[in-house]
């Protein structure tokens, strides 16, 4: 492990030895290097852009209760047959393990479903950006007639002719049930679904025993090809929009490009914003797939191949490609203190695919 903390003083220091540092052949020594660990200081320099998931705090636990309960039930969709929980899964990483979004009577919207895990750490919602915040975004599948097909009168309504929620809403606001008390509730669901406590959080927060000797020098890897530019903060992602294509063009020759691949474009109008999008968070990305907006890659093998490609205009062999895959592994969390598990994502993904 001392060639690890060569490299992270080295990284420090900013100096650039990309083809010494990780070389092609396969028996490299991150693999056979002896257990050891940076020091502390040493690796919040080396991992300053990305910082640990804090645990949500300071929320309303009866809000939240309440949230939960709307989160599950199909009272919110127009016929009522779905809830939010249909699409974002929280046994199977917060989304629906299909590339596209599935919504009443079969309707389908061509983009892909994000989790919804940590998104109270995203600084706007959706692949575009439209909404500012969680309550606001709770307003786009309720009212998309491919996805919930409902009305806000008509939510309302059943809402309010409920007793259950009647009461639950009479005591917690003030107005009773309305479209911002019901946005609220769910929005604040929504900022208890963080995942702390990664291994990659506790190495952070110096665990010296947290990751395999390939999750660190895959961390490492991450930091040194730059992807922490773009996929940082406790999200590691989220914060940002980015052109899907910096090195390359993502889109060219492809003749079936829709409404949804134009990205940021579609609220702002402006042609900077073509081709922008939110730069996902990679937590809990190994439970996640598909990826990207498109869903265009099945495998995490395969999304780094795509952002090595377009994003950085690298080619990496594939001994660093497994490195950037065990580094992302380390990144799945857990939910009210229990590990996302990948398990119960395949399980449910094989169950709805029968069903479709």
């Amino acid at each position: 492990m001392k060639f690890i903390i060569t490299i992270a003083v080295i990284a420090i220091a900013g100096l650039v030895i990309a083809v010494s540092f990780f070389p092609s052949s396969p028996d490299t020594q991150f693999v056979e290097a002896q257990r050891s660990s940076p020091p502390a200081e040493t690796i919040q320099q080396v991992f300053g852009p990305i910082q640990p998931i804090q645990a949500a705090v300071g929320l309303d636990p009866d809000k939240v209760s309440l949230g939960a309960q709307l989160f599950s039930d199909p009272i919110l969709s127009g016929d009522n047959t779905i809830s939010c929980a249909t699409c974002h899964r929280l046994e199977a990483g917060g989304t629906n393990g299909l590339p596209m979004s599935v919504g009443i009577a079969g309707g389908i919207q061509q983009i892909n479903v994000p989790t919804v895990f940590n998104s109270s750490l995203n600084f706007v919602q959706f692949w575009d950006g439209r909404a500012k915040t969680l309550e606001e975004q709770v307003s786009g599948p309720v009212e998309n007639p491919l996805e919930m097909g409902a009305t806000w009168s008509g939510v309302i309504n059943r809402v309010k002719a409920n007793s259950d929620y009647a009461k639950k809403f009479s005591d917690l606001y003030t107005e009773g049930v309305t479209k911002d008390s019901v946005s609220h509730a769910l929005a604040e669901f929504e900022r208890s679904l963080t995942t702390p406590n990664s291994a990659f959080d506790r190495f952070l927060k110096g665990d010296e025993n947290a990751l395999s000797e390939e999750q660190v020098a895959g961390s490492i890897l991450f930091q040194q090809l730059g992807c922490v530019r773009c996929h940082q903060g406790q999200g590691i992602g989220g914060n940002m929009f980015q052109r899907m294509g910096t090195k390359k063009d993502y889109f060219a020759g492809r003749n079936d490009l829709t409404v949804h691949d134009m990205g940021r474009f579609n609220v702002t109008g402006d042609e900077y914003d073509r081709h922008r999008f939110k730069v996902p968070s990679l937590r809990n990305i190994a439970l996640t797939a598909p990826y990207f907006h498109d869903s265009s890659a099945a495998t995490l093998e395969e999304a780094i191949q795509t952002m090595t490609t377009y994003q950085l205009g690298r080619r990496l062999t594939e001994q660093e490609q497994q490195l950037l895959v065990s580094f992302l592994e380390s990144l799945t969390g857990e939910y009210n203190g229990t590990k996302l598990s990948l398990e119960a994502s395949v399980e449910k993904d094989d169950q709805n695919g029968k069903q479709l």
